[in-house]
């Protein structure tokens, strides 16, 4: 890989694909012989995904983890005890990311569903921010969520919204494996 500017990318709004966009990059990616990185915030470590199969095939140049902390995937939200359980476990977490970008361990890092943190406060702007800063110039950053915040879409180099016009989780389609996980 030639010394290219890593962008920051930033995947947000209320329609389903920004995790499907992030991954189609990283498809990519690693199809050009790249290395990857990516975090899951939000996602629970034990539902299996097909994108968490991916793991298996590239074992040497991507690095896949998820963050285990009892987030519910419904409506309803989660506990004061769940969100406290989350920004101590993004805290534990961050160490690694941080590394991850500013070393160039990886080509292209993936923070999915960090926006979303950022919004309802389980990460601050400034821990963010800093991160921005800390990354290392090649290195490609992707950050996924509902919720962008004005200062990372300003910081950002690329922004994408992505709308929900039409769902048929509304008609009452469940997820289905393969598709959605």
């Amino acid at each position: 890989m030639g010394k290219e500017r890593g962008l920051v990318q930033v995947y947000t709004g209320k329609g389903k694909g920004k995790t499907t966009a992030a991954v189609g990059l990283a498809v990519r990616a690693l199809g050009w012989g790249r290395r990857v990185y990516v975090c899951q915030f939000l996602k629970p470590a034990g539902i299996k995904s097909g994108e968490m199969c991916l793991i298996e095939k590239f074992p040497q140049r991507l690095r896949w983890e998820r963050i285990e902390n009892g987030w519910p995937l419904t409506k309803g939200g989660p506990s004061k005890e769940v969100r406290e359980k989350m920004r101590a476990a993004i805290a534990e977490i961050w160490p690694r990311i941080v590394k991850a970008l500013s070393e160039r361990e990886y080509d292209l890092v993936i923070l999915d569903e960090i926006n979303y943190c950022l919004s309802e406060r389980l990460i601050d702007w400034p821990t963010v921010k800093q991160l921005l800063e800390k990354k290392h110039p090649e290195v490609e950053l992707v950050l996924t969520g509902r919720g962008a915040s004005r200062e990372l879409i300003k910081a950002a180099d690329l922004v994408s919204e992505v709308l929900d016009i039409k769902h048929p989780y509304r008609t009452g389609t469940i997820a289905r494996k393969g598709i959605e996980y």
